[in-house]
Parts: C-alpha cells; sequence; structure tokens
C-alpha cells in the first residue's frame, strides 16, 4: 500500500465514525470531571498502549495550570503490573480488569474499555461487572465491535476491519477529545 492510499483510508474512516458518538464521549467526561468520579481505562496489546496513553492525556493534559485543584481522576488499570501478573497468574488472565474494578472502583465511576475485536474475554468480563456495579461504561471498538459494542452502555465505533490502523484512529480521536475537553474545563472554572 502506498502511504497515499494509507492517508485516504485513514480519513476515510474518520469520515465514518459517527460525530454524535465523539460528542457523547466527551460529555460523559465533562460530566466525570463535575462530579468527581473516577475513569478507569482498560485494553489489551496496542490498546493497552491507547488506554495509559490516554489516562495520562486525561488526568494531566487536561488540567488548567499546576496549582489548580480540580482534576480528571483517570486511571488506566493496564498499568498495575504487579496486580496483573498476580491476578492472571492466581485466577487467569479474563479476570485480570474486572478483579481491579471491584478493589477500586464504586458506582456513578467511569469505565472505558479499548477493544479493536471488542471480544477480549477480559474486556467483555469487565464491563459485564462494571454494567451490574453501577458504573457507566464506554466501549471503544473497531471491526463490527464484537460483544463489547453490544453491552457497553455507549460506544465509540471505529468501523474498519484492519487493527493498527483503527488503534491509530482511536488515538487520533483520543487527542481532538482531550483538546475539547480542555476548552470545556475553562468555561466550568
Amino acid at each position: 500500500m502506498k502511504f497515499k492510499s494509507y492517508k485516504d483510508l485513514l480519513n476515510d474512516t474518520l469520515d465514518k465514525i459517527d460525530n454524535s458518538e465523539i460528542e457523547e464521549f466527551i460529555s460523559l467526561l465533562v460530566n466525570a470531571y463535575k462530579d468527581d468520579k473516577f475513569v478507569y481505562i482498560i485494553g489489551n496489546g496496542g490498546s493497552s498502549a491507547n488506554a495509559s496513553h490516554l489516562a495520562q492525556d486525561l488526568a494531566k493534559g487536561t488540567k488548567i495550570h499546576p496549582e489548580h485543584e480540580i482534576r480528571l481522576k483517570a486511571l488506566s488499570l493496564t498499568d498495575n503490573t504487579p496486580f496483573l501478573t498476580a491476578q492472571a497468574n492466581d485466577e487467569g488472565y479474563d479476570t485480570i480488569f474486572e478483579q481491579q474494578l471491584i478493589t477500586y472502583a464504586k458506582p456513578g465511576d467511569l469505565v472505558i474499555a479499548i477493544s479493536g475485536s471488542g471480544n477480549s474475554p477480559n474486556i467483555v468480563k469487565a464491563i459485564e461487572w462494571a454494567n451490574k456495579n453501577g458504573m457507566t461504561t464506554i466501549g471503544v471498538t473497531g471491526y463490527d465491535g464484537g460483544k463489547l459494542y453490544k453491552i457497553a452502555h455507549h460506544k465509540l465505533h471505529v468501523p474498519l476491519n484492519e487493527m493498527c490502523t483503527a488503534e491509530s484512529i482511536h488515538s487520533i480521536v483520543f487527542h481532538y477529545v482531550i483538546l475539547e475537553l480542555r476548552e470545556k474545563f475553562k468555561q466550568l472554572n
């Protein structure tokens, strides 16, 4: 594939994303900020890297200034290596996110699950638990969205059957969201 073709694929796919899903994603994050709720982010592989990046951008990249006391509280559950390895070793990899949510999360918190296929067992299990326990869930997906698309309360879907590029587009959308949140948070303070 020539680079121009790749750029065309990126642009065509970006045009297919439902803008109302992005606006709803932003609105849910603004509500978490206003209501002082935690945002937990989960993912595997490249989506794990996106989860870490998004959590950092939400927690640090949206603050108004260094002394500002009101912050969006965001954590990537992919970054808790000791918990992940102990949990996977003792009870299975499919429990690594669900068990962290049981430990840390409270009703009203927001859980963002990033999964290109939408079918990762540990993601599905965590979202099922979060849904049953009063959390708001968002599924960020590619391909046809898989199980995650069906069970998450809210969606941010990239309609593309190619994992690497779908993950890249997730990152592009996340950076747009951060820019929008900065402006919205300024208006709230």
